[in-house]
């Protein structure tokens, strides 16, 4: 079963009214739900609060701890216990109070089934770029364009900071990497043997950057 999403009404801030005022929103594109007539469930990406870190460990850390049980390769391997998985969130917490990264989150019909992280450069000289991180989506709530639909609205959050380029760097010939090709992101470069799969195998990684117009 999924985690339901613990988060109340007022433990996040709904990228509509934070976003409100922006103009880069895309075709058919609204914060909040993508595309609705398109998706026969309600989708709604939500910016998290650094505040409501607390209160949205669980479900964050179920979804984080259910892809790496899948295969995806975001850093852990097997075998993850949950503890693990609320660790690393729990240690997210200076960086997010220090507006130093952005945690958007995806809850269908009220459920928080995706997330995905932006990281904010911070060097003098890298405060027009930012790395997407960590776009994880519930395996049972996948093929419903979720994630296509976290990584606009992190393009979009990307361009309310003021960054023009994205980096990201994903498992080289996964199903993710197919993905951000579809959304335009470009291959900088493959370095062969960079990280350990789940199962723990050497496997290359690809890395990628899109320039926001």
């Amino acid at each position: 079963m999924i985690s339901s999403s613990i988060l109340g009404t007022q433990g996040v801030h709904s990228i509509d009214a934070t976003l409100a005022q922006t103009d880069f929103l895309g075709d058919g594109y609204v914060f909040g739900t993508l595309m609705r007539n398109q998706y026969p469930n309600s989708i709604k990406i939500e910016l998290l609060p650094s505040p409501q870190l607390t209160q949205a460990l669980p479900s964050l850390a179920t979804i984080l701890q259910a892809c790496v049980a899948d295969g995806a390769s975001v850093g852990f391997l097997l075998p993850f216990p949950l503890e693990s998985a609320l660790a690393y969130w729990q240690k997210l917490r200076p960086a997010l109070a220090a507006n130093e990264i952005k945690i958007l989150i995806a809850r269908l019909n009220g459920e928080t089934v995706g997330t995905v992280q932006l990281h904010l450069a911070t060097p003098a000289n890298g405060r027009h770029r930012a790395e997407v991180a960590k776009l994880l989506v519930h395996p049972k709530a996948r093929r419903q364009g979720i994630a296509s639909q976290l990584m606009q609205a992190v393009e979009a959050l990307a361009k309310a900071e003021h960054r023009t380029l994205l980096v990201l760097d994903t498992c080289t010939a996964d199903h993710a990497e197919r993905l951000y090709q579809s959304l335009g992101w470009q291959t900088a470069g493959i370095i062969p043997e960079y990280a350990l799969s789940t199962a723990g195998s050497l496997c290359p990684t690809t890395l990628m950057f899109k320039i926001l117009a």
